[in-house]
């Protein structure tokens, strides 16, 4: 089980459409119910903007983002208070090694970059305490055009032979598997749905500004500076062909929104 992408985050491409992908997270964080003097950890925290805000809307005694991106952690100093901290881990060792558990674990937008959810999902689940809160948010639109298109380009020559045959996976299973895993780990209170969120982007072009904040970045950590710049550009051009000629651009994106509560 190892991570997908590591090192190659830009957070100021990730940003740009910082109120879309901030829309997910507010319902994620709607899910979770309130109580007093919650220990939080936030598995994938980014910047900490917004970890900082679940931190004060919560009111809680304490929080802990965890974030394997340095790019992304140095900009999470400025969250810092006694009660908000942050740490540089890999959600998977951060999970089997910490040895104690929160009120509740929250992670929005990461656990689609770790592969094997069979195993991930029981790590991650052993991080709540007993009658505390799980509350999981992840991208699932593989089968989107933007993403087929990268899939398709990753095995085709000269990229197949520069990315040594990786073709980024998609670990994310459908939403009943998650729910099933859940009432197996003791969680038999729990909502898990998939959502679509529509997002009206000004032009097709778009869409390549959006992926390569997320998608490619996992092919930009694995391909030099020129063969990246060659997959980009091959990118752009086959998904502007695919993609429909609309202005504005209407982007589908799915996403499974999952909160569960562990028996007392």
């Amino acid at each position: 089980m190892t991570t997908s992408t590591t090192g190659a985050w830009d957070p100021t491409q990730y940003a740009r459409f910082e109120a879309e992908r901030s829309r997910p997270f507010f319902d994620l964080a709607g899910m979770v119910e309130r109580r007093p003097d919650m220990r939080v950890v936030d598995l994938g925290c980014g910047t900490g903007t917004l970890t900082a805000w679940l931190h004060a809307d919560l009111q809680a005694v304490e929080t802990l983002g965890v974030d394997a991106s340095e790019e992304m952690l140095a900009q999470c100093a400025a969250h810092e208070d006694g009660a908000l901290r942050f740490v540089a881990a890999d959600t998977v060792d951060f999970a089997a090694t910490r040895g104690e558990q929160f009120d509740l674990v929250f992670s929005n937008a990461a656990l689609q970059w770790v592969d094997g959810h069979e195993r991930l999902i029981p790590l991650v689940a052993g991080l709540v305490a007993r009658g505390g809160q799980l509350a999981v948010q992840m991208p699932t639109n593989d089968d989107h055009t933007s993403h087929e298109v990268a899939r398709t380009l990753a095995r085709s020559e000269p990229f197949a032979t520069a990315l040594q045959g990786w073709v980024r996976p998609d670990p994310v299973r459908p939403p009943e598997w998650y729910a099933k895993q859940l009432y197996r780990l003791g969680f038999a209170e729990q909502r898990v749905e998939m959502r679509v969120y529509g997002h009206v982007l000004p032009e097709p072009r778009s869409v390549i500004e959006w992926v390569k904040g997320s998608l490619l970045s996992a092919y930009r950590a694995r391909l030099d500076a020129e063969t990246y710049a060659t997959f980009l550009a091959a990118y752009e051009e086959r998904l502007l062909e695919a993609l429909d000629d609309e202005w504005p651009f209407f982007y589908p994106f799915k996403r499974i929104l999952l909160w569960a509560r562990r028996e007392s």
